[in-house]
């Protein structure tokens, strides 16, 4: 699941990422290949915030309290939600999103991402921006749909993580996280301090 048609379906997923190629002002090809590394990062780091059980019951909170899943049903507004003159809400606040799952590292992410695929990190940023409450949307169905408590949501993420691991995104997901270069993505993992909050504590 590290494509948007993984998460929305080939129509919906299509039509997003005409939505974020438009709003970045980017090409759809770059675009989508920026997802593909963006993705499965997102993922990587909410599954080891979730992977302790303060992390797990924080996210499960999060997902009850503010992302059922209907955002998925208005994809063709996404950018309009995210980036327009209107309040934003906690089911389409990318930035405070990413801001619960990267911590501060949000612009060393973005930067990395962006020295992949080519794009700039500024763009990146906005692609994070709108791909966050996407994928919080989709786990927030997920929940649903399973019937998921803390404990399903920090297993079903673990799972997806081997997934990453195991797939072709996997080196850059490490790379992106390997800040110091020592060849582990662990003590730098360790040390973002990045658990997803309940909001406001």
């Amino acid at each position: 699941m590290f494509t948007l048609d993984d998460l929305l379906g080939q129509q919906r997923g299509g039509e997003a990422l005409q939505q974020i190629s438009q709003t970045v002002g980017a090409d759809p090809g770059a675009v989508d290949t920026a997802i593909q590394a963006a993705l499965p990062t997102i993922l990587n780091q909410l599954a080891n915030n979730a992977s302790s059980p303060e992390g797990a019951e924080s996210l499960n909170n999060a997902l009850d309290r503010d992302h059922d899943g209907s955002l998925l049903d208005n994809i063709g507004s996404l950018g309009s939600l995210i980036f327009g003159n209107q309040a934003v809400s906690p089911q389409t606040d990318g930035g405070g999103i990413l801001g619960h799952i990267f911590g501060s590292n949000q612009g060393a992410v973005a930067q990395q991402i962006g020295n992949h695929t080519g794009l700039d990190a500024g763009q990146v940023a906005q692609i994070l921006m709108m791909l966050a409450p996407i994928v919080m949307g989709y786990l927030g169905r997920q929940k649903q749909e399973q019937n998921l408590d803390a404990g399903g949501l920090s297993s079903w993420l673990g799972g997806q993580q081997q997934r990453i691991q195991q797939s072709p995104q996997g080196g850059i997901v490490n790379a992106i996280f390997d800040r110091d270069h020592d060849g582990s993505s662990l003590d730098d993992i360790a040390s973002m301090a990045m658990s997803y909050l309940t909001r406001g504590r």
